[in-house]
């Protein structure tokens, strides 16, 4: 690999001309300037950023923390932020954790403040504490996608209302003629998917007061997968094979409910209805194609590289709060008029 050294030697200046150049800082004749451009194409030179980072202290990277690449939901983010990192200057890294705070942590111990200057965190499974560590060590955190924007989580965000979210997918399951609605949550019932429940709950509550208190023996919290909805689903419709709409927290298990539905004989949506949250690019292929509240992904996930980028160059003293765009309906063909069953 050539180094900085073989270059200065090739253009016949020092080292700390061509670093000079590289940057564009310091003050560089024209002509040398392109005397060093031309030894750097000729000798194939590129900057290890690596090095550079660690005796800089800064890098030149942005660290995504992301809880499982295998959901669909992250990779639709990372290409977002990643795009918009690369249109700022900047690379981003991404780090699965893969549902392990351990492994997160370990990540921010070895890249936030030396790699990255910036860590956007998705629901990443990380203790509070080590993200104010991290901050304190000098790198610039903010969560992402944070989803109750009236109770801040004491970091900077950027946050989308997913409990209005849980509300529409509910509205238009009511409005559809609905009343026995299962609910299957990809969390545990205080984790990260709750509030869309919520959302669930407020819309039947303000039709029926009787609905909540049904939805609470319909309700099954699992796993944020394919598998975990297929399973939740088999065991709704077992337990009340009434049921004709399920509401799903995100769209990844609803396909699971999806093809629970499909090995139990039913037809989506004349025998039961399938509703979904977030709007990844699979509900658009799946069949039937699934109904879902879309989240504006790619537009919080340009707030998210932009805020970092913000807080990098100007720390606030207090932790700064941006909302995305509200969610909205997508109507397609997993959902239609409730059944008549007598």
């Amino acid at each position: 690999m050539t180094t900085l050294t073989e270059v200065a030697r090739h253009a016949g200046v020092t080292p700390a001309t061509v670093s000079n150049v590289l940057r564009n800082r310091g003050k560089v004749g024209a002509a040398t300037r392109e005397r060093v451009l031309a030894s750097v194409e000729a000798l194939g030179y590129r900057p290890n950023l690596t090095a550079r980072a660690l005796a800089e202290g800064r890098g030149p990277t942005l660290a995504l923390m992301v809880s499982s690449i295998a959901n669909p939901f992250y990779p639709e983010f990372a290409l977002e932020a990643e795009r918009a990192a690369r249109k700022r200057g900047h690379f981003l890294l991404v780090c699965n954790t893969d549902d392990d705070s351990n492994v997160g942590s370990a990540y921010l111990d070895r890249i936030a403040g030396t790699l990255s200057q910036g860590v956007l965190v998705m629901n990443a499974d990380l203790h509070f504490d080590d993200l104010i560590k991290t901050q304190r060590r000098g790198a610039s955190v903010v969560l992402c996608m944070w989803e109750r924007p009236d109770d801040p989580p004491g970091l900077s965000c950027i946050a989308v209302d997913f409990r209005q979210a849980g509300r529409l997918a509910a509205r238009h399951l009511l409005e559809l003629g609905h009343r026995r609605i299962g609910a299957i949550v990809g969390s545990a019932p205080n984790g990260v998917q709750a509030i869309r429940y919520v959302g669930l709950v407020d819309a039947l509550a303000q039709v029926d007061a009787s609905l909540p208190a049904k939805l609470e023996q319909e309700t099954r919290f699992v796993e944020d997968d394919v598998e975990g909805g297929y399973a939740a689903a088999m065991d709704l419709l077992d337990a009340s094979p009434d049921l004709t709409a399920i509401f799903v927290s995100n769209d990844f298990p609803a396909l699971g409910v999806l093809h629970a539905a499909a090995d139990r004989g039913l037809r989506v949506p004349e025998d039961l209805s399938v509703i979904g949250i977030t709007d990844i690019h699979w509900a658009r292929l799946s069949r039937p194609a699934l109904t879902t509240v879309a989240v504006p992904t790619a537009q919080a996930a340009e707030m998210a590289v932009e805020l970092v980028l913000e807080l990098i160059h100007d720390t606030p003293k207090e932790p700064t709060t941006w909302i995305a765009g509200e969610p909205q309906l997508v109507v397609r063909k997993s959902t239609g008029p409730a059944p008549s069953r007598g």
